[in-house]
């Protein structure tokens, strides 16, 4: 049987319309399921402050539960890299692999491997053996007063990023030197933000943002826009920026400082002179990397401009942000 060529037009017009209006449909569908999506926030104390979650859900149960489970991964993760938990995994190394192989977890062979990666490159600006004069200066910081002269030496003696070797075939760690101590704070916050997100997402909520102290772990988007809007205190001139698929991590001074005889030391340490940094400097840093976002704002603190421009090049898609501080 022939169809005539107007008849085929018109079937033709009708197949377009149902599919224009069954797209249009599932437009629909997407925009109510967006539009039913609501924001929580929660707030718990981990790492010695205060952690904030923000996420989308349809449900208040599910955005409890799912908090609650992101909130076990910070958890988990704390008593592995803490240096404040006495019978943490991290504490534990320090005396368990002095001149012997200690096989570790995956998830701190991870962030030991990128802090002696980032040290190599800096020179030793970023320095996570650091322990021995982390601990002395914040007794320092507490009583009031420099370090002991006796004391002082003996912690340099006993930090020194080449003091830690590697194993990465068996995630072997080993300790060169007695008396050494880890200390993770200046990377492990955006490592273990960046986790807590991904259980976020794995768990069906992929809307969300996990801040733990100056590190922010951003997810997709909240319904309707293209990012989460953060202000980055470092970018004068846009400060605020619409952010999804990131980590933002910050390092300055403004809270934790201590002054002797006039001078501000900042709780940033430079490893390689043993002393709290005298020039106020503030740095953002953006990364699809929580632990590299957190090293590297770190790092830069200590070696300003000069770092700055190392760290693009070796790292492609970080964005870095400073400001001097009167």
């Amino acid at each position: 049987m022939l169809i005539k060529k107007s008849t085929w037009k018109g079937l033709m017009i009708i197949c377009l319309l149902m599919m224009v209006v069954w797209v249009g449909c599932d437009r629909v569908n997407e925009i109510r399921i967006k539009s039913a999506l609501k924001k929580f926030e929660f707030r718990q104390h981990h790492l010695g402050m205060q952690v904030r979650i923000a996420l989308f859900s349809e449900q208040e149960e599910t955005a409890v539960e799912h908090a609650r489970l992101a909130f076990a991964e910070i958890d988990r993760l704390d008593a592995i890299m803490s240096d404040y938990r006495i019978d943490s995994e991290l504490n534990l190394l320090t005396t368990q692999a002095l001149d012997t192989v200690k096989v570790v977890s995956r998830e701190l062979f991870s962030v030991l491997a990128r802090a002696q990666e980032i040290a190599a490159w800096s020179g030793g600006a970023f320095d996570i053996t650091i322990g021995p004069l982390s601990q002395l200066w914040r007794k320092s910081r507490r009583l009031g007063n420099l370090p002991d002269s006796a004391q002082f030496l003996q912690a340099k003696k006993n930090t020194g990023w080449q003091k830690l070797v590697l194993y990465p075939k068996n995630r072997g760690v080993k300790l060169l030197q007695s008396g050494m101590k880890l200390d993770l704070g200046g990377i492990a916050k955006g490592y273990i933000a960046q986790a807590a997100l991904h259980v976020l997402r794995n768990a069906g909520s992929p809307r969300a943002l996990v801040e733990i102290g100056g590190e922010i772990a951003i997810g997709a988007p909240p319904p309707k826009q293209k990012g989460w809007a953060v202000v980055l205190p470092n970018d004068s001139e846009k400060p605020l920026h619409y952010l999804r698929d990131t980590v933002v991590a910050t390092s300055g001074d403004t809270e934790q400082f201590v002054e002797f005889a006039g001078v501000r030391y900042s709780h940033i340490l430079d490893p390689r002179s043993g002393l709290g940094l005298t020039t106020r400097i503030s740095v953002t840093v953006l990364s699809e990397d929580g632990a590299l976002a957190d090293a590297l704002s770190t790092t830069l603190s200590v070696l300003e401009a000069e770092g700055v421009q190392i760290a693009t090049n070796r790292y492609k898609g970080i964005l870095v942000y400073t400001k001097k501080v009167e």
